[in-house]
């Protein structure tokens, strides 16, 4: 080639130009173009002249690859869209050349990198002291964009006005050329025209190129500042939430400070009987009526807990020169490390299943409940008499509902590896709380065990527990429920309902104590359950509500957990289902403080410090916790696919009512009023259930007559019955008088009057029957019932008349003899 020699490339600023041989194609081959390489571009043109209005091609080095072919020859690429084959004048040349390319390259993909950051960081937070170098990066960079973008407008005004220029001489070419007549100066018109056309169609295409490089700046930075206005706007959002609740805590700590309420008698002396609590509890429920003027909506909260200083986030040898300023000792120094993460824990001992449980039950049938029909039937029948459909029901039975207490079992597992009595009162308190995260869906009301039936939980060789429930006593109805694992610890619990109707909800009031012993450390804790509330009895959509006190009590060491269920209000800010509670020892002295939800979860934090306001106008205050950060003790499991056609049963009850072999015959398993109804065939059910509840009175009727002939001598025995023959005399002369004067003889209406009062003195003998409403006989009935495999005894801790396991089912079970169980089905 004869080109000249190219001239060494002249750097001028940021900018880099110079001449480069490109290749074109296998014709031309290569072909000398002009290159410039400015803000991580690199652009080249035919000419120097080309410059101002069109530009052949542009590479951005921030994702471009370079690399050298030759001692002349490089290549420039980023990923096949764009190659550029170039070759330099001489090895020097493209030496300078690649340095200046890689420098270019490096500086564009740090601009890329600090522009994404700008976008997604920088405008999150608010710019401090420290932070002024890059305040001023951002603002240089600002204005650099901004020079950029009118440089582009400039160069878009200059190519309009070429245009403008080059199209109106266009224009009276064309308008000359109309007017020409053929001749010699045609073709020197021609000529005219065409080159024109060219110059026009050379500006267009600079004008199209510049749009376009306008068009792909704008819109990349469009996206960047659309980006950061979206930042700014979310870190204006956070900081307006962020002084909401700087603000709504001070005035907290105002009112904590000032002393807004009273903490409950149980926090402030724990070593009070249960009797003392309750009249304490009255006279804090009475003060909260006071305060109702103020905060009618809620219950305002007994606490308030704060972060701990930072300084007590230290290791635990540090932290135990302050122990007696805080009111921590060093047993419960050790045990924060060995919370949660006990490497005997149960949950980290996986046994395996020995059968495979079943996931589904029959869908609930669409049934429509006719409440017409169910009172037809009722016409003129006794109101003991009237039994009550399954539509109200779920196919289980109260004995398979107090089985599902244990289904977090693993919260009584740890408990018994705790060293500390407070942590293992944290579990067992979650495990109470627990036992009410299945009924937040769960409406319909269970089967009322027959006299004599009991359930078995076996899960000895799965989960390391077995479970034994027995309906006890009739009337009233109560439950007795033992529960032992190999891990440790049993829980007995006798559980009798009590009810209330207020109209549009029924209050339900479980009467009785739960306890749970741990055999290592011998600790026996008690509580009693809430009170739960059916909403929307008459019209609506039935809900229900857990709401009250429970105070778990470790009689050996005075330990006490006072949890508070919150009752749902409209008005109220709090969480709905939300639970709170405080640990403290015999002493009164706060160690974990609890909070969460029935539903869903329950969390414990470690008290570093309490401190109580000062008093206030009316005497009252409200103690403030420093607290660490708060710790998962228990989350709820999900419900399983498809709970909302199988009545919203966990995993675990969805197992309850499996057939299984070897149980006994009186097992709510066996029952099969139960068994239709979850097979969908509810008709059939009502008819089962009524014959179960008729075959129940019979049985209690014989069983009354056997244990008054039991207490009374033979020699009244004998003048019972002669009064018994004259009062029978009595009851049918009476009638026959009537109906002789009436001058009526037929006898089959004497008969009939016989048999009316014969019914009637039955009726009168009889009780009430599964799922009817309370009925009051006019005498006292006489019952020698004795339940199988429970026996009555005082409790020595809370002096109750409770039935207790006294052995002997699961030696039956193993020997498979059920001779001594009632025919109850």
């Amino acid at each position: 080639m004869s080109e000249p020699k190219s001239p060494t490339p002249t750097p001028a600023g940021d900018t880099y130009k110079g001449w480069l041989f490109k290749w074109t194609n296998y014709i031309k081959g290569y072909q000398r173009r002009w290159f410039v390489l400015s803000n991580g571009l690199l652009s080249y043109y035919r000419t120097q002249a080309e410059m101002g209005h069109t530009c052949r091609g542009t590479i951005n080095l921030a994702t471009a690859n370079i690399a050298v072919e030759d001692s002349c020859n490089f290549v420039i690429s980023n990923g096949g869209a764009q190659t550029y084959h170039l070759k330099a004048s001489s090895e020097v040349e493209r030496q300078r050349w690649i340095t200046a390319l890689e420098l270019a390259k490096a500086k564009a993909v740090h601009n890329q990198a600090e522009s994404d950051d700008s976008g997604d960081e920088c405008p999150t937070s608010p710019p401090t002291s420290g932070q002024g170098g890059g305040a001023r990066n951002s603002n240089s960079e600002v204005q650099s964009t901004l020079r950029t973008l009118g440089s582009k407008v400039e160069d878009l005004s200059t190519c309009n006005d070429l245009i403008a220029k080059h199209g109106s001489a266009l224009q009276r070419s064309l308008s000359e050329l109309e007017g020409v007549r053929l001749g010699g100066d045609t073709e020197g018109k021609i000529r005219q025209v065409t080159e024109r056309a060219t110059l026009f169609r050379i500006t267009s295409n600079a004008m199209i190129n510049a749009c376009r490089d306008f068009l792909a700046l704008a819109q990349a930075h469009s996206k960047r500042w659309q980006k950061a206005l979206y930042s700014e706007r979310d870190q204006r959002i956070r900081l307006e939430e962020t002084l909401e609740q700087l603000a709504k805590q001070h005035n907290h700590l105002e009112r904590a400070f000032r002393g807004a309420t009273v903490l409950p008698a149980s926090q402030s002396n724990p070593a009070l009987d249960s009797k003392s609590s309750g009249s304490a509890k009255g006279d804090a429920s009475d003060e909260d009526d006071e305060n109702e003027f103020f905060d009618a909506m809620e219950d305002p909260a007994e606490f308030i807990t704060v972060p701990a200083d930072p300084k007590y986030h230290r290791s635990g040898s540090n932290a135990s020169g302050f122990s007696t300023e805080t009111g921590m000792d060093d047993q419960s120094l050790c045990d924060e490390q060995s919370l949660g993460s006990n490497p005997e824990s149960p949950q980290s001992l996986e046994v395996e299943p020995v059968r495979k449980r079943r996931t589904k039950i029959p869908d609930k049938p669409n049934y429509s409940l006719n409440l017409w029909s169910i009172m037809k039937n009722c016409i003129g029948k006794e109101l003991s008499k009237i039994p009550m459909p399954v539509n109200f029901n779920e196919p289980i039975s109260m004995l398979q509902r107090l089985s599902e207490d244990l289904e977090y079992y693993e919260l009584l597992d740890k408990a018994s590896k705790c060293q500390s009595s407070t942590e293992q009162l944290c579990y067992v308190a979650a495990f109470t709380v627990s036992s009410y995260s299945t009924t937040v869906h769960r409406t319909g009301k269970p089967f009322n065990p027959l006299l004599g039936e009991t359930y078995e939980l076996d899960r000895l060789r799965e989960s390391g527990y077995r479970s034994l429930c027995e309906q006890v006593s009739h009337h009233p109805p109560a439950a007795a429920h033992h529960a032992i694992s190999e891990r440790g610890w049993t829980l007995r619990q006798e559980i009798s309902l009590a009810s209330k109707f207020r109209g549009k909800y029924l209050s339900i009031m479980p009467l009785g104590t739960i306890h749970c012993i741990f055999e290592k450390s011998n600790n026996h804790y008690s509580w009693k359950k809430v009170t739960t509330t059916v909403h929307n009895i008459i019209v609506g959509k039935l809900w229900i509500d857990q709401s009250g006190e429970i105070d778990v009590v470790n009689h050996r060491t005075g330990d006490r957990c006072h949890l508070k269920f919150a009752p749902y209000s409209y008005f109220s800010r709090d969480v709905a289902r939300k639970v709170t509670g405080v640990v403290t020892d015999k002493d009164g002295k706060a160690h974990y403080v609890l909070s969460g939800t029935w539903d869903e979860k329950m969390e414990f934090s470690r008290v570093m410090q309490s401190n109580r306001g000062e008093n206030g106008t009316e005497g009252r205050q409200k103690t403030v916790y420093q607290t660490l950060k708060a710790k998962e003790l228990w989350r709820k499991n999900p419900l399983p696919e498809g709970a909302e056609t199988m009545y919203y049963f966990s995993s675990l009850a969805l197992t309850l009512n499996e057939p299984e072999e070897g149980v006994a015959p009186t097992d709510s398993r066996r029952r099969p009023d139960q068994q239709l109804m979850e097979a969908g065939r509810w008709d059939e059910a009502n008819a089962e259930k009524q014959r179960l509840e008729e075959k129940q009175r019979s049985v209690r009727r014989e069983r009354e007559r056997e244990a008054q002939r039991a207490a009374t001598p033979p020699e009244e025995v004998a003048e019972g019955a002669e009064e018994a023959e004259e009062d029978v005399c009595l009851s049918v002369s009476l009638p026959q008088a009537v109906i002789e004067d009436s001058s009526i003889t037929d006898s089959p209406l004497k008969t009939d009057a016989v048999e009316m009062c014969t019914e009637a003195s039955q009726a009168s003998d009889e009780t009430d029957p599964d799922d009817s409403p309370p009925h009051t006989p006019t005498g006292s009935h006489q019952d020698n019932y004795q339940a199988l495999w429970f026996k009555r005894v005082v409790d020595q801790v809370t002096g109750e008349s409770v039935h207790v396991y006294k052995g002997g089912y699961w030696e039956a079970k193993d020997h498979g003899n059920w001779d001594m169980c009632p025919d109850i089905y």
